[in-house]
């Protein structure tokens, strides 16, 4: 898709506003977008309030963590694409860039066998105990005992939550250590789920035969706080529990409840709920999940590797690079809206 790309570059300049990254430079959106006869504008944007003056005559914006919402859409006078640089675009307000006649695009398939692994190894790392053995063992302590209890993964049950194509690959792994895996998906048949080897059941059903739940959930109003306190305490006692989906599909205080209550064995989170990359200034002290030794955060890395990156990055660039010079685009996330607008 991005191999080989050639652009008639347009001779009005276009503004391309980046607006944040935390790659080192973005020397890669350059050589696509100025070769598509556009300039590019780097930012590091911690408030949608640092966009307001770039809004206006900017053709398009390209968002890593920066919210690009109806108070920044409503300025832009000359937008014609907003692109993220990865899947999600619930800190894009898409609705309103349709109202406004605005294309809005995401990067698909640039990471799934990287969350994929970063799940699995979470998971393997807290049903193995490693952090307790490592924690002891430094401290002089040699003995089996020092990670008790652990549990045959074999014949025991993972619950994932979120069935798409990160979902089936965390499956495909899972079957592997011979563990029985269940799906909650409310927007997936059935068939497709045992086709990758999984049962989709209820949430419910999920909640209380899973041993270990892998949460892989976008972020969207009906998921925000999808466990919370009510769905922690239908939770099997001693489960664990991994997310490398969004960070606010969970509720953390009341997950603070069920590990230090001790119904929860333990968790592995990807994100916390406040999301610190979206912050202007953040530190753990914030959120007491933090002091908790049966907790492992990772700083919303699942998606990482270099390959994943720069995949991410030549995408996104390419699709505004399409968009500004009449091509289709890859991957659009509002086309269908527009098309019905126009129709």
């Amino acid at each position: 898709m991005t191999d080989q790309l050639t652009f008639t570059p347009r001779t009005d300049k276009p503004k391309v506003v980046i607006t944040d990254y935390d790659f080192g430079d973005v020397s890669v959106e350059k050589g696509i977008l100025e070769a598509a006869g556009a300039e590019v504008i780097a930012l590091q944007a911690k408030h949608e309030e640092d966009l307001f003056d770039v809004a206006p005559d900017c053709a398009a914006m390209i968002n890593q963590y920066a919210r690009i919402g109806k108070d920044t859409i409503s300025r832009m006078q000359e937008c014609e694409v907003i692109a993220r640089y990865g899947v999600g675009v619930d800190i894009v307000d898409v609705a309103t860039a349709t109202e406004r006649r605005i294309l809005v695009t995401n990067v698909q398939d640039y990471c799934t066998e990287e969350v994929a692994d970063h799940a699995i190894a979470l998971w393997m790392t807290l049903a193995r105990k490693l952090p307790d053995y490592d924690r002891a063992t430094h401290k002089g302590i040699w003995k089996w005992q020092s990670g008790q209890p652990i549990n045959r993964l074999r014949g025991r049950t993972m619950g994932v939550v979120s069935f798409g194509k990160i979902g089936q690959a965390i499956a495909a792994r899972a079957h592997a250590f011979g563990v029985n895996v269940i799906a909650f998906d409310p927007f997936l048949p059935a068939e497709v789920a045992a086709r990758h080897g999984a049962e989709l059941v209820s949430k419910a059903d999920l909640l209380a035969r899973s041993d270990y739940i892998l949460m892989q959930a976008p972020m969207t109003p009906e998921t925000r706080h999808f466990l919370s306190d009510s769905e922690f305490a239908a939770m099997k006692p001693g489960a664990i529990l991994i997310n490398t989906g969004r960070g606010p599909t969970v509720d953390n205080e009341a997950l603070y409840r069920a590990l230090t209550e001790g119904h929860l064995a333990s968790a592995g989170l990807d994100d916390p709920e406040e999301e610190p990359a979206k912050r202007a200034n953040w530190s753990p002290d914030d959120n007491p999940i933090f002091t908790l030794p049966n907790v492992l955060v990772t700083p919303h890395a699942a998606y990482y590797s270099e390959e994943s990156i720069l995949a991410a990055r030549v995408t996104a660039a390419t699709q505004v690079a399409k968009v500004l010079t009449g091509q289709k685009p890859d991957y659009t996330v509002n086309a269908d809206a527009l098309a019905a607008l126009t129709a």
